[in-house]
């Protein structure tokens, strides 16, 4: 085991040396200032970077080039500065030919390449400059782990789902430390009851502040705590990624480790992100990228407070500028932009998760956010699968109280989305993560043909 620690320590290295440099700290004042910026100072700021950012990709990115330049030829004269002007970009698109999108002027050999775990299992590569790795790091810093009292000088814990021991390993560690980043790196994929205690023994002799993590996984492992009477001193916040929090997950996760839990809403392609303030509020990172919210079925704005889909166009990434991508996430805009914390940073008022985390209806209705369906009963995890139009399979870890009622009461709330189906309950110990080590709430595996039956009954509604 020290030897993988070891070579931990060594990509530990290589990491800090991209994340953090002698300008970090001016990086950090410099948003820190911005977070109490007027509206009017943002839009000055998002008119100069964006104006400045779009005449680049056009002149310097491969793909837009080309794009622009089949459109002047085919006689359309519209303004290459107007973000309106500009497609909107799929995730398939980009994974095509992930180099076109970095501008001429870049050697790819001199950036930092990142991959994604890709949802559809397919990972997208991405290029970045180290301005702008440190400046994105510098801004996390500062609204996820400054706002919360952390540092990244303190040790720390993550969570994730990276293979640092073997898969079959059954006995602990289930870890390595990354000295240089002062990181204790846990394995989600090997969290249960059985390993709990390792782990939270072993956060503990590492006396860390803060832990990073996925929220199923924070609230599993503090189910798991509270299920074996386990305590962890000292750590003062659980700071969440890549999962919308539910009420319970934080709720269980306050109960078992006292500490705040802090969501955070962001991704590898660094075009959007959020953090929660001490308050609850969802701030977005007006710095970081422009977010578009769309209806579904087409490219126009919902209002404030409607959800739909997230189209978001990056700023830091000049070199491989993302414009009008559609992350495949959604969510909604508060209607109200103040909060009690004073910063002016836009607020989101949820996170829905992913487009693709929906249930089809027989009559083309797509159903989004169903999660609710077990807010305020006794389960501790749960997860929708539509096997077929008129089938849906609820997986369920129950907790103490659950009974026929609450079994009742989740198959109304669902028929209530959904229409009239057959529901299959299914009481299982655990739900298992993806190969990425993300828990998926809710799964679609319609076949194609029950998906075009599906979408035939919507063309047909009046």
């Amino acid at each position: 085991m020290p030897l993988r620690s070891a070579m931990a320590s060594a990509r530990g290295l290589y990491l800090r040396a991209w994340r953090y440099g002698s300008e970090t700290d001016r990086y950090v004042d410099e948003a820190r200032a911005r977070e109490y910026w007027t509206a009017e100072q943002w839009s000055a700021y998002h008119e100069e970077h964006l104006g400045r950012l779009l005449v680049r990709a056009a002149a310097r990115v491969p793909y837009y080039r080309a794009q622009w330049e089949t459109r002047r030829r085919a006689g359309d004269r519209r303004s290459v500065e107007r973000l309106e002007n500009w497609p909107i970009l799929s995730k398939e698109t980009l994974r095509t030919n992930p180099q076109a999108f970095v501008a001429d002027d870049r050697d790819v050999r001199r950036m930092y390449r990142e991959r994604t775990s890709g949802t559809t299992g397919t990972p997208l590569e991405l290029w970045l400059s180290r301005e702008t790795v440190r400046t994105w790091f510098a801004l996390y810093e500062l609204r996820a782990r400054e706002w919360s009292g952390v540092s990244w000088r303190d040790h720390w814990a993550m969570m994730g789902g990276q293979s640092v021991v073997p898969a079959h390993r059954t006995r602990p560690p289930f870890w390595v430390w990354n000295a240089p980043m002062h990181q204790l790196y846990i394995s989600a994929n090997h969290e249960s009851c059985d390993n709990a205690p390792y782990i939270i023994d072993a956060m503990r002799k590492r006396r860390v502040t803060h832990l990073v993590t996925y929220a199923s996984t924070g609230a599993a492992l503090a189910s798991d705590a509270l299920l074996g009477g386990l305590r962890l001193e000292g750590l003062r916040v659980l700071i969440t990624n890549a999962e919308p929090v539910f009420p319970w997950q934080r709720e269980v996760i306050q109960r078992a480790f006292g500490c705040a839990v802090r969501e955070t809403y962001g991704m590898a392609e660094l075009v959007a992100a959020a953090s929660e303030c001490q308050h609850g509020s969802l701030h977005l990172w007006p710095d970081v990228g422009h977010l578009e919210v769309l209806r579904d079925e087409e490219d126009r704005a919902v209002s404030r407070g409607m959800a739909g889909r997230f189209v978001c166009t990056g700023l830091l990434n000049a070199d491989m500028p993302l414009i009008r991508f559609a992350v495949g996430d959604r969510g909604a805009l508060a209607e109200n932009q103040s909060c009690r914390c004073g910063r002016t940073l836009p607020l989101l008022a949820r996170v829905e998760g992913r487009t693709n985390d929906l249930l089809i209806a027989r009559d083309g209705r797509r159903v989004y956010w169903v999660n609710p369906i077990f807010y305020g009963l006794p389960v501790r995890q749960a997860q929708i699968v539509q096997e077929t139009l008129d089938r849906v399979r609820i997986r369920y870890s129950p907790a103490d109280g659950f009974t026929l009622s609450a079994e009742s009461e989740i198959a109304n709330r669902l028929r209530d989305r959904l229409g009239e189906v057959s529901i299959v309950f299914e009481e299982v110990d655990r739900i298992p993560n993806e190969a990425n080590g993300k828990f998926k709430s809710v799964r679609c595996d319609l076949a194609d043909a029950e998906r075009q039956l599906a979408q035939a009954g919507k063309s047909r509604q009046p």
